[in-house]
C-alpha cells in the first residue's frame, strides 16, 4: 500500500466523521494515527464533549467489530477476558469470550474500575493476547482500545498507574466547541442523531495494510537524534521524578512517521516530531507534586522542545 493510498484513506475516513462531530480535525487525525500505529488512545475530558461520540464515529466509518464496555467499581477481569462455563448438554466446559475479542474497543470512564481490573487490560494493550486459566488466547488484529475518563470527578475513581498510561500513545483532550462550532452541532442534532446515518467507508483488509506501510517511511539519522534528545531530556528535568520511557520514544517514532504522511511527505522532519511530542510524552511524565490535569507536563515539554536544537539538514534516510 502506497504512503498516498494511506493518506487518502486517512482523509475518507475523517470526512465521514465529520458528518457527526463538528470541528475536531486535530483530535480526528490524533485517532487515526492511533488505529493506523496500532496504538491506543485516551480521550479526557468533561462529560458531554463528545468523546464517546467520537469513538463511536470511528468505529461507524469502519467494518470492523466494535464492543463497548461502561467500567464501573464492581466490574471483574472475567468480566472483559470471559470465562469458561460448564455446558451442561455437552458435558465440557466452553469459552465465552467477553468484550476484548474485538477490533475496536470503547473502555468508557476506564478510571471509574478497580485497580485490578484496570491492570488485567495491560496484556491485551500491549501484547494483543489474554491469558486466562493458563491458556493464551490471541486478540484480532487491528486491535485498539479507546478509553475516556473524565478528569473533574474523584470521587468513586481509581487514577490510572504509570505502568497503564505508559500503553496508551496519546491522551487527548477533547475541549469545548467554539460558537460557531456549537451553533452547527445545535443545528445537526436538532432533528435526528446523524450518527445512525453513518456509512462505513473502510474495511479490515485496508487498516491492516495501512498499518505495515507506514513503518516504510524515512526517519533520518539527525531527526531520530533530535527526537531522542527530547526524550532524554525529559528524564534530566528537576521537577520531573519519571520521565519518558523506552516505549515512549518508539511510540513518539510511529506516530511522527504516520503524521508525515498525513501531511503528505514520506519522510519524517523535525516538524512531525514536535507535533506528536505532547500528546505522545505528556502523559507519561510524572510531575513532583502537581496534578497530571494541572497540565505542567505540557509546559514541561514544550520547554525541552525551545530548548532542543533543530538539526540543519535531513541527510539520507535510515529505515
Amino acid at each position: 500500500m502506497s504512503f498516498e493510498s494511506v493518506k487518502q484513506l486517512a482523509e475518507q475516513v475523517k470526512r465521514n466523521i465529520g458528518h457527526v462531530i463538528v470541528g475536531k480535525e486535530e483530535v480526528v487525525d490524533l485517532l487515526l494515527i492511533g488505529l493506523i500505529t496500532s496504538g491506543h488512545v485516551l480521550l479526557e475530558d468533561v462529560p458531554g464533549t463528545g468523546k464517546t461520540l467520537l469513538a463511536k464515529s470511528l468505529a461507524r466509518s469502519l467494518t470492523l467489530q466494535f464492543k463497548r464496555i461502561q467500567f464501573t467499581p464492581d466490574l471483574l477481569p472475567s468480566d472483559l477476558s470471559g470465562i469458561h462455563f460448564y455446558n451442561q448438554k455437552l458435558s465440557e466446559f466452553e469459552f465465552r469470550a467477553g468484550p476484548l475479542f474485538t477490533n475496536l474497543l470503547l473502555a468508557d470512564e476506564i478510571n471509574r474500575a478497580t485497580p485490578r481490573t484496570q491492570s488485567s487490560l495491560l496484556e491485551c494493550m500491549e501484547e494483543r493476547q489474554i491469558s486466562i486459566d493458563g491458556e493464551t488466547k490471541w486478540l484480532g488484529r487491528p486491535f485498539m482500545v479507546i478509553a475516556t475518563q473524565n478528569p473533574v470527578e474523584h470521587q468513586g475513581t481509581f487514577p490510572l498507574p504509570e505502568a497503564q498510561l505508559d500503553r496508551f500513545l496519546f491522551k487527548i483532550k477533547m475541549g469545548y466547541p467554539s460558537t460557531e462550532e456549537g451553533l452547527q452541532l445545535l443545528k445537526r442534532f436538532k432533528d435526528n442523531d446523524p450518527l445512525e446515518a453513518l456509512e462505513p467507508v473502510a474495511d479490515i483488509d485496508v487498516i491492516q495494510k495501512a498499518q505495515q506501510a507506514y513503518t516504510g517511511v524515512t526517519v533520518t539519522d539527525d531527526v531520530l537524534q533530535y527526537l531522542l534528545q527530547i526524550v532524554e531530556q525529559t528524564r534530566k528535568r528537576d521537577e520531573v521524578s519519571i520521565g519518558v520511557s523506552p516505549r515512549g520514544s518508539q511510540a513518539l517514532l510511529r506516530a511522527s512517521q504516520v503524521h508525515a504522511i498525513l501531511r503528505g511527505r514520506d519522510f519524517v522532519t523535525p516538524d512531525d516530531v514536535k507535533a506528536m511530542a505532547k500528546p505522545v510524552l505528556s502523559h507519561r511524565l510524572a510531575i513532583r507534586g502537581m496534578q497530571r490535569s494541572s497540565g505542567y507536563a505540557d509546559t514541561v515539554i514544550e520547554d525541552i522542545i525551545r530548548q532542543t536544537a533543530v538539526p540543519a539538514e535531513a541527510g539520507l534516510s535510515v529505515r
